[in-house]
């Protein structure tokens, strides 16, 4: 078998191969804009495992390394630093420092989706983005209302308001902001729209995002979004692990056996750990259990920290779902003790 450690970058990569059963070692420097990387490739023989970190814009080379059948181990850029002794870093250390932690069975190894949930993950991505665009028009728009002394908040955005946003008496270059901005937000509208039903049918064709569904806050694209970033649940033993990965438990600096906390990692899926505090808010108002943990730490401590604290109990009840095959059942909370300057409205 070849053994190949590579140093992946957008134009070109830096290889150390070797031969399993000769013990030949060889180094080099492979260009991709002049094929080298391609033909180099296509020219091995014999069962061969490429080692890269998991870095952006790499998805022809690993459909490059599937289409000729050989194995592609991606593995996490973070802890392949840390396992770097010495303090110089070149491009021909990192891709030695790869091929020493594939040859001595310590390269650590990420899961990869496939090629068709990463297709789906595009979908909410992009309608992710567009979302974000579209607040961005919101907001113009509700600044050029507030400037004319109108202050309708969402109202703005019905029917009436919408009249009233055209009747402003602007002028001039703030008419034609105006006049773009709405058609704008006509265009993201109809876009958003389109991209909530593919998500809608996408959610509905797979049983366990309708399973996740079933509990309070949790629609479609949070669902469907759950299911994508975790990928097969069985490979989180604790749902701990599973906070852990989505970067909702605190950083922690324990030492001497005193314990400093402070706050969220904010390591893995940024846009799961948002979709997930979202989520939170609805689900804090119709399960009795997770409304009193938040009026709780929300009256103890801030919205801000109950709302994560939220998030991160509804992450590891998906998971607890996912895992026991089981739909969303509400368990009975007595009703917290405590004077009413506790609650939080």
């Amino acid at each position: 078998m070849k053994i190949i450690g590579c140093d992946f970058h957008p134009s070109y990569q830096q290889i150390a191969m070797m031969d399993s059963e000769t013990g030949e070692l060889w180094e080099g420097r492979l260009e991709h804009e002049k094929g080298e990387a391609s033909r180099f490739y296509e020219s091995l023989r014999g069962p061969v495992r490429v080692g890269i970190e998991a870095v952006g814009n790499s998805q022809w080379f690993e459909k490059k390394m599937e289409e000729l059948g050989h194995e592609l181990w991606i593995g996490d850029a973070g802890q392949i630093r840390r396992l770097a002794v010495r303090a110089q870093k070149t491009d021909r250390r990192d891709a030695r420092h790869i091929l020493d932690l594939l040859l001595d069975g310590r390269f650590p190894r990420l899961w990869v989706p496939s090629t068709e949930m990463r297709d789906v993950r595009q979908l909410l991505r992009h309608r992710q983005k567009l979302v974000g665009m579209r607040s961005q028009v919101k907001n113009q728009l509700q600044h050029l209302a507030l400037n004319q002394g109108v202050r309708r908040r969402q109202r703005l955005w019905s029917s009436t308001g919408r009249r009233v946003l055209e009747q402003l008496p602007l002028e001039g270059w703030t008419a034609r902001r105006r006049a773009e901005l709405l058609a704008l937000l006509d265009q993201l509208d109809r876009q958003v729209g389109e991209l909530d039903q593919a998500v809608r049918s996408e959610a509905q064709r797979r049983p366990e995002v309708r399973l996740l569904m079933t509990h309070p806050g949790v629609g479609p694209v949070v669902g469907l979004a759950y299911v994508l970033t975790i990928g097969p649940v069985g490979r989180f033993p604790r749902g701990k692990q599973v906070a852990s990965y989505l970067g909702l438990i605190p950083k922690e600096k324990s030492s001497g056996g005193r314990q400093r906390l402070g706050s969220i990692s904010k390591q893995g899926n940024t846009m799961m750990r948002t979709l997930l505090v979202e989520a939170a808010q609805t689900a804090s108002r119709f399960d009795p259990e997770l409304r009193r943990d938040y009026r709780r730490l929300a009256a103890r401590k801030h919205r801000a920290l109950a709302k994560v604290m939220v998030a991160r109990k509804l992450a590891v009840r998906l998971y607890w779902m996912l895992r026991e095959d089981r739909p969303y059942w509400q368990r009975s909370v007595a009703p917290t003790q405590g004077s009413p300057s506790h609650s939080v409205v």
